[in-house]
């Protein structure tokens, strides 16, 4: 019997019976091989169970029990022929899908709630927590329903970009770090991967900042710099637990890992750090494994957060205790000038982030720094209305924030305020001379006659609010040459010149009768001798205003005719050379005339002259421009200071200690001679005794490379300087006439070096005869005849004209006068010293201090002779010492030392008991230099160094212990209020400061011996530069403002290739000083060394010059050197840096540069004359400019370009 199966499908019903052999192979297909019916009985037993209970419960329940197959079972169900409707199929089957849950959707809120299995089946699938399918768009993580569900999408859309570029976009990759450079599967020894990164990623990247340093210039380490230096913090103690431990050692705390976890690594790196005593870094290092690398920001972010707490801690301090301590004035001021600094930190870390609005932001950033100062300051001044110091502090920092007017008004308001306060007045001088808005030469020189007017009334005691401070005398006359110095920077030498006749003749000759009157009254009796035509000081016929007011008492006396001395004026032609460039004949006219027309122009009554025939008017000087200037000085001391300063004025060298330098150095710097004095090789040891302080004579007006045709002053000038001296010479009392004739007769030793510098033989020789004529003039004098001084000085020059017999003849007379005192006599051990010095130079038998060359040296002759007390006539000067004198006199020299050095030692010990003695301080420059010298002939160097060390030791010492004492008596004399205390204390001050410049001059003068003799051993033998380094340095540390160790310095450094160790000195010496010295000779060793590179790379000599080249960039060494200076209130007011800022700008090519920094001079020293020159010299097509300013700022204008025209006329 043949049974119908109907089938399951109707749409194919109709099959063919014969092509179907088996029944059951045709009906295969309709059976599930999956199916197992354990678990449809299961099912349909808990569908029985699960019936009863809620719809909701039911479904979640019966879900849960589903397996997976019954999905495989519909999954393939589908034919695999449809493969190439893939993408169709998946579209069906998720219509499907949505159907039937829409179905089940619907029926479960039937009534029948009639449940399928296949139901269920869907169900527990909807419910179990499996994968989520990726979805095909993007959307929002936000808006996903499920916090499991893949936050992830399949981009089925295809990017082109793929095809077009041969990697992805960098953005599209995730960012990672690289361990090492293996992959796993490779065999290390066969197999191998290239990790080196394409010039694309390197150009994006910067390269690999991990392994690259950061250079000086980045941000970073800027902030390090900026930053302090941590505290060292010391290694912790052990607990009482661990102090049982063998280990003998105190644990180092790694600050970078936390203390727990740094325990935790030890127990694990145990095998390679037994004793616990490497940091992590060091342990994983000894691994072999990496530390993991911190990012460039998360490092930036880190020292921010340090930098800014440290700064934030630094201002709660200086907050804390203003508010304990509000009178504290120096911390007022320190929390002022801390505001730079913080300001700089923090817009330091804000550099990279302004890009091109860096100069704006820097501006505004200055500004915003400005006002806050300007708070604090006016804080400070509200809670201390009666400091000085801190108005100043404010008007320095109003003067870059108000208007000229409104700060030229408070500066008034300030010195009418406290008018007896000089170094207010010092300071408000400089702001009027420096300020170039308000800027004109008759208004500053008022100025500074009404400052002297003011002080002279309260030092009279006609201000009776204000009392006179003490020192006011020595301020008043340091004032005055300030003045004098200005009037010649710019350009007025006759008004100058006028101020120093007017002020001797007020100090030296005033008449008996108007001594007790006030200052004010003096100089009204004064104006009609001043008015009278009388000859004045330096003039011939000068007779001074006492004798003058005497003759005028009886009669009057008739004027003498001149018949001796007229004055044949030469009338040379100006303009030499027509063809030379307007610019150059306009410098060489004005020069020259300033050479000439120094002196103020008097009319010659005997000629007939009058006013109205001179035909420069600026030449004539009229009462109203000196009259407010002059002022009353009581002291001996202070009127000898007043002559010393008017011969410097006049170019006369002179004793430094007693002329007291000026309180402001820096601004009579103008001269190059200043840098490169010393350079002298022919007299390497007696080249310092004549120091060049940089400063221009009167008449020496030029540019800043310009020299001086002629030595000395000229006819008219050297007549003057005679006139001067003779005229003076009865009316001082005999120690400084003393004085005036030594800074006489080294004038004309100076004349000589001058003349034998220019190697100009036939002008040497003139010049020699009549500097001997005056020598010997001056010796013949009764006060002179027996000054060991002055005869050392004429043997000197004897030596430098060549006339060595002569000069060794002039030596031996003055031992015979020297008599037996031997070492006892600073005077005769100076003058052995001297002689022993140039008999070394001259290089007679000298072998570095060889034991065959002593026995016949003349400089241990001499030397030996000094020890023995013997004099040295010139007979017996041939004689060779024994090796027994050559024994005594060591001994004789040590035990004068040892004498010399422990009558220090009371002072240093007990300096105020000793007060009463200082100006018998002894003198130990000329012992200390000829022992030295004594030993290095004879024992060497080493033995010469020693002495030195030792002397230098005691001297120093005793030194600071005044400066200390010093300090102490100033701080107690600032309480003293009544006249006659502020009279003792200045006298005090006067004696106690005289003595402090004496011992700081001798020990300067014994380190410039030590450091030329440590040079001159080491240029004729083979010497260790070690010590001459060291002596130079400590030298230096100590005295920062001494030229000569400068000069010696550089050129020791110089000659080396490496310059790290001078710049690492320079920069330590002037981080703590702000002398201007130390910064100028920096500067100019870094010009010395750019010279030397351009001279190498200019020859043609390249392979023999490039190997010793030093580092590139000197150039821009030196501008930052030059702008780092000039920021500097001290320096800012320097000529001579200034001058030489725009000449180095030009020699290297920056012209605009250049004339930028000219513009910028003139707004600090808009008086000097020279830097008007300069700028002609160097922007010669501005020539019309410049002279109209130099007219509208009243400088000197000697030569009109008006008549210049007229002179270029044929």
């Amino acid at each position: 019997m043949r049974h119908t199966i109907m089938a399951l499908f109707p749409a194919f019903a109709e099959v063919e019976c014969d092509k179907v052999d088996d029944s059951t192979k045709e009906l295969d297909w309709l059976n599930n091989k999956s199916f197992q019916t354990g678990d449809a009985l299961s099912l349909h037993s808990r569908y029985l169970e699960k019936n009863s209970e809620r719809l909701n419960k039911k479904e979640s329940s019966v879900g849960r029990e589903v397996s997976s197959e019954e999905e495989q079972k519909e999954e393939g169900s589908v034919p695999s022929k449809r493969k190439k409707k893939k993408s169709e199929k998946k579209r069906k089957k998720k219509k499907k899908h949505k159907k039937k849950s829409g179905r089940y959707s619907s029926s479960g809120g039937s009534d029948s709630e009639t449940i399928y299995p296949s139901d269920l089946k869907r169900e527990e699938e909807g419910d179990r927590p499996q994968a989520a399918p990726l979805a095909s768009r993007f959307s929002w993580l936000d808006d996903l329903h499920s916090p499991t569900e893949q936050p992830f999408c399949v981009d089925r859309k295809a990017d082109t970009a793929n095809w077009t570029y041969k990697s992805l976009y960098r953005g599209d990759v995730a960012r990672y770090k690289r361990k090492g450079s293996s992959s796993l599967g490779l065999d290390p020894h066969k197999q191998g991967v290239s990790w080196e990164e394409s010039e694309s990623n390197k150009k994006h990247k910067g390269g690999d900042k991990k392994k690259a340093a950061d250079r000086y210039f980045s941000t970073v380490s800027r902030q390090l710099l900026r930053s302090e230096p941590p505290v060292p913090t010391l290694p912790t103690i052990p607990d009482c637990s661990d102090a049982i431990s063998p280990t003998s050692f105190l644990p180092l705390g790694d600050n970078e890992d936390n203390k727990v976890g740094e325990t935790g690594d030890r127990v694990q790196t145990s095998s390679v750090n037994p004793l616990g005593v490497y940091d992590s870094s060091t342990a994983l290092w000894l691994q072999g494994k990496g530390q993991q690398a911190q990012t460039e920001p998360q490092k930036q972010d880190t020292h921010a957060e340090k930098s800014a707490a440290l700064l934030a801690g630094r201002t709660e301090e200086f907050n804390r205790r203003l508010r304990e301590q509000p009178a504290d004035t120096q911390l007022w001021i320190q929390f002022i000038r801390y505001q730079d600094e913080l300001t700089a930190t923090v817009f330091g870390m804000e550099e990279e982030q302004q890009g091109n609005d860096l100069s704006e932001r820097s501006k505004s950033s200055h500004r915003a720094v400005l006002e806050k100062k300007l708070s604090i300051a006016e804080r400070a001044v509200a809670t201390n209305p009666s400091c000085v110091a801190l108005q100043l502090e404010r008007l320095r920092i109003c003067q870059e924030l108000w208007e000229p007017s409104l700060l030229t008004k408070e500066w008034k308001k300030l010195v009418f305020l406290h008018p007896n306060s000089a170094p207010l007045w010092k300071e408000y001088l400089l702001f009027t001379q420096s300020y170039f808005s308000n800027f004109t030469v008759s208004k500053v020189n008022s100025a500074y006659g009404k400052c002297l007017s003011t002080l002279s009334a309260v030092r009279d005691g006609s201000m009776v609010s204000h009392p006179a401070l003490p020192g006011i005398e020595e301020d008043m006359l340091d004032i005055f040459t300030q003045q004098c110095h200005f009037l010649r920077q710019s350009g007025h030498s006759e008004k100058a010149i006028s101020l120093f006749q007017a002020m001797i003749d007020f100090t030296f000759y005033k008449p008996d009768s108007v001594r007790e009157l006030s200052t004010k009254q003096q100089v009204e009796f004064f104006e009609p001798f001043w008015d009278s035509g009388e000859a004045r000081v330096g003039e011939l016929g000068a007779r001074g205003w006492k004798a003058w007011m005497l003759q005028q008492e009886r009669g009057g006396w008739l004027q003498p005719s001149a018949e001796e001395e007229e004055d044949e004026e030469e009338d040379e032609e100006e303009v030499k050379d027509r063809s030379q460039p307007r610019h150059t004949i306009w410098l060489d006219v004005e020069s020259s005339r300033e050479a000439a027309h120094w002196l103020p122009w008097r009319p010659d009554k005997a000629k007939g002259q009058s006013e109205e025939d001179c035909e420069d008017p600026d030449r004539q000087v009229l009462f109203d421009d000196i009259g407010p200037s002059l002022i009353c000085l009581s002291s001996p001391e202070l009127q000898l200071r007043l002559l010393l300063r008017f011969l410097s004025f006049l170019g006369l060298p002179i004793d430094c200690v007693l002329s007291a330098t000026p309180c402001q150095p820096g601004l009579l710097l103008e001269n190059l001679s200043f840098l490169t004095q010393g350079n002298d090789l022919r007299h390497p040891l007696t080249s310092y005794d004549l120091p060049d302080l940089g400063v221009n004579s009167v008449g020496h007006m030029t540019t800043l490379q310009g020299t001086r045709k002629f030595a000395g002053l000229g006819k008219q000038g050297e007549t003057f300087v005679t006139n001067v001296l003779n005229m003076l010479q009865p009316v001082v009392p005999a120690p400084h006439r003393a004085t005036l004739s030594l800074s006489w007769m080294q004038y004309e030793k100076s004349k000589v070096l001058h003349c034998l510098y220019g190697s100009n033989k036939k002008r040497l020789r003139f010049q020699g005869k009549r500097s001997k004529r005056v020598s010997k003039q001056l010796l013949k004098e009764p006060d002179n005849r027996s000054s060991l001084v002055l005869w050392r000085e004429y043997a000197h020059l004897e030596w430098l004209l060549g006339n060595l017999d002569e000069a060794r003849k002039v030596f031996s007379t003055a031992t015979v006068m020297g008599g037996t005192k031997g070492l006892k006599s600073p005077s005769l051990c100076e003058l052995y010293l001297l002689w022993a010095q140039l008999e070394v130079e001259d290089g007679a038998g000298v072998q570095a201090g060889g034991i065959t060359a002593v026995t016949v040296s003349p400089a241990v002759c001499v030397l030996t002779r000094l020890a023995e007390g013997t004099s040295s006539s010139s007979s017996s000067s041939s004689l060779s010492p024994s090796p027994v004198s050559i024994l005594k006199a060591r001994k004789s020299y040590e035990q004068a030392l040892t004498a010399g050095l422990s009558a220090l030692d009371p002072n240093l010990h007990n300096p105020q008991a000793s007060r009463k003695g200082k100006e018998d301080l002894p003198r130990l420059r000329g012992l200390v230099g000829c022992y030295a010298l004594f030993q290095y002939l004879t024992m060497g160097i080493q033995a010469a160094n020693t002495i030195y060390n030792q002397a230098r030791e005691t001297m120093e010492a005793l030194y600071q212990t005044l400066i200390l004492d010093k300090q102490l008596n100033s701080n107690e004399e600032a309480n003293l209020s009544s006249t006659g205390a502020n009279q003792v204390a200045a006298a005090s001050s006067h004696t106690s400061r005289l003595h402090v410049n004496r011992l700081a001059y001798e020990c300067e003068a014994v380190a410039v011996q030590q450091a030329a003799l440590l040079r001159y051993h080491n240029s004729i033998s083979v010497f260790p530069l070690a010590t001459l380094r060291q002596t130079l340095t400590s030298s230096l540390s100590t005295w920062p403002s001494s030229a000569p160790l400068w000069s010696i310095y550089v050129q020791v450094e110089n000659r080396y290739h490496s310059a790290g160790r001078a710049r690492r000195f320079f920069h330590s010496v002037t981080r703590n000083n702000s002398s201007v010295v130390p910064r100028l000779f920096a500067i100019f060793a870094e010009q010395q060394r750019k010279q030397l590179v351009d001279a190498a790379l200019r020859s043609g000599f390249h392979d023999a010059a490039l190997p010793i080249l030093p580092e590139n960039g000197l150039s821009n060494r030196v501008r930052g050197l030059f702008e780092r200076t000039i920021s500097t209130e001290m320096c800012s007011h320097c000529p001579l840096l200034w001058r030489m800022y725009m000449h180095f700008l030009l020699s290297d090519g920056q012209v605009d540069k250049a004339k930028g920094i000219f513009y910028k001079a003139l707004q600090n020293i808009p008086w000097a004359k020279g830097l008007y020159m300069d700028g002609v010299q160097l922007f010669p097509q501005h020539l019309q400019e410049f002279v109209d300013l130099i007219t509208e700022k009243e400088l000197r204008l000697r030569l009109p370009l008006e008549e210049l025209d007229i002179l270029l006329e044929d």
